[in-house]
């Protein structure tokens, strides 16, 4: 008997053929989802920091900016992350100790180092910017001045940051930088919209820039900016010594001078509208006339006894004795013979004309009531204030009538805005987290000059991805068929070897 042979047919699945076919399909998906998920990763954003310092009449305060490394329209896209407000008073103050000026920053500045990210140090610019009361040190004593720069220039490139200098900016420049902050932050320097005019009150100086729906008549009072790839001219001008503390003591002066005529009793008694009834401070006269902003008087050192009478109206007239609008040699002018287009569009005020009017709630009132309540607010007794505010330190607090009566005049009676277009007058502190005023201005000027950083990538271009995905696909399904009809093919051959 014959024995019958066994037939073996070998399985299709464990053929090497199959295997290698298998193999690359599997291979090519795990190639394609992973540079599926390398291409659509999230690539990440590259900053560059920027810091600075506004020194101001009254303090410092150090700002840190940062903006994307790839730029929009050649303007860094800038907003403001830390702010660190210096110990004590503005660097002038340091003029018979100017070693003082630069030791006062260093807790903003280590501040500063851990904020913005150690590899982003070195290229880190840091600019500081000198407003008023430096330009009156400078005017009273040039070498003081120098001295103060020198300190706080030596303390700065301790730092590991890239120092670009520090200087005392020009008024025309602060305002100027001023306007481009609150347009910037508005949003209107890239959109064919009206632009903001900017209102700016510090301690020793004010600033009024806007574009003039008029020639400027004066030289003196025009810039020229090129940002988002938009070319603006600007009516700019900046009055020294109109700041509210120089004003006060312009004010105080001229009552203490007409006081001296009739009475030279020591101390003087100087009775001010401008102050609550009640109010009685002992000062100096030196301290009064301690500015070169006050030409010099025949009054003799002594003692003055500053009584308050809280009288709104009188405080008024006695604030605008210090505008001179007696001669104007153009078309308009504001006071003090300078020139000044008519106040069209909308204006954003900020720094101290916000401090003071968002203080006194008036921030949002017409004219008429803005004086109203500002009345009552003076002729409300001193004791009373003091009650009400036990928080804030009596020197700024016995400072609010007169500071709001001053911005009402300077405003009405300086700058010409009228009960029609008060409500075009927009008291901000800060738009989208950024505090308005120079300083954003002039980081977003001085971006032009840094250059961009190129972009990070995907692994490649978005055309050039969905082409390689397509023909990868493509291949894969080609694979597949051909496994398929392979397979197919081994298996009818299986079937026939067992029949």
């Amino acid at each position: 008997m014959d024995e019958q042979g066994e037939v073996k047919v070998k399985n299709p699945w464990q053929r090497p053929v199959f295997i290698f076919l298998t193999a690359f399909i599997i291979l090519g998906i795990v190639i394609m989802v992973s540079i599926s998920v390398v291409q659509n990763k999230p690539l990440p954003q590259k900053y560059k920091y920027g810091i600075v310092l506004d020194a101001g009449s009254s303090h410092t305060s150090v700002y840190i900016y940062e903006w994307p490394a790839e730029k929009e329209n050649n303007t860094g896209i800038v907003r403001q992350v830390h702010t660190c407000d210096v110990e004590g008073k503005g660097i002038s103050s340091y003029y018979d100790n100017p070693e003082g000026a630069g030791t006062s920053l260093q807790d903003c500045m280590v501040e500063a180092k851990q904020k913005i990210p150690a590899h982003r140090h070195e290229e880190t610019p840091v600019y500081l910017g000198a407003t008023a009361g430096m330009r009156l040190l400078k005017m009273e004593d040039e070498a003081a001045s120098e001295r103060v720069l020198a300190s706080v220039e030596h303390s700065l490139k301790t730092y590991p940051f890239s120092y670009q200098g520090a200087r005392i900016i020009s008024g025309q420049e602060e305002g100027a930088f001023g306007w481009i902050t609150v347009n910037y932050l508005s949003e209107n320097l890239n959109k064919p919209t009206g632009t903001l005019g900017a209102l700016d009150l510090g301690g020793a100086s004010t600033q009024i820039t806007f574009i003039p729906q008029q020639n400027i008549e004066s030289d003196d009072n025009s810039i020229d900016f090129r940002l988002y790839g938009n070319d603006y001219h600007l009516y700019t001008h900046s009055f020294l010594c109109y700041g509210k503390d120089q004003a006060l003591k312009l004010s105080m002066g001229k009552k203490l001078v007409s006081t001296y005529a009739s009475d030279k009793t020591n101390p003087i008694e100087l009775r001010d509208p401008c102050f609550h009834p009640g109010y009685d401070f002992t000062r100096t006269v030196q301290s009064v006339f301690d500015t070169p902003c006050m030409t010099a008087v025949n009054i003799s050192p002594g003692n003055i006894s500053h009584v308050g009478l809280g009288n709104w109206s009188q405080c008024q007239q006695s604030i605008r004795k210090v505008f001179n609008t007696s001669h104007c040699a153009y078309s308009k002018c504001s006071f003090n013979e300078v020139f000044q287009p008519s106040v069209d569009g909308k204006f954003g005020a900020f720094s101290a004309f916000f401090f003071v009017m968002d203080f006194l709630n008036l921030t949002s009132d017409s004219l008429e009531n803005t004086k109203l309540k500002l009345a009552k607010y003076c002729s409300t007794p001193w004791k009373k204030i003091v009650e009400n505010y036990p928080q804030i330190k009596q020197k700024y607090l016995s400072e609010y009538c007169f500071s709001g009566t001053y911005i009402l005049t300077l405003l009405e009676d300086g700058y010409n805005f009228t009960s029609e277009n008060w409500k075009d007058i927009s008291f901000i502190k800060k738009i989208r987290d950024s505090d308005a005023g120079w300083t954003l201005g002039y980081m977003l000027n001085l971006t032009n000059m840094i250059p961009a950083e190129a972009p990070d990538t995907p692994l490649m271009p978005y055309g050039g991805y969905v082409t390689f995905m397509l023909l990868f696909t493509l291949f894969i399904l080609i694979l597949l068929v051909l496994a398929y009809l392979y397979f197919r093919k081994s298996t009818r051959t299986a079937q026939k070897g067992i029949i």
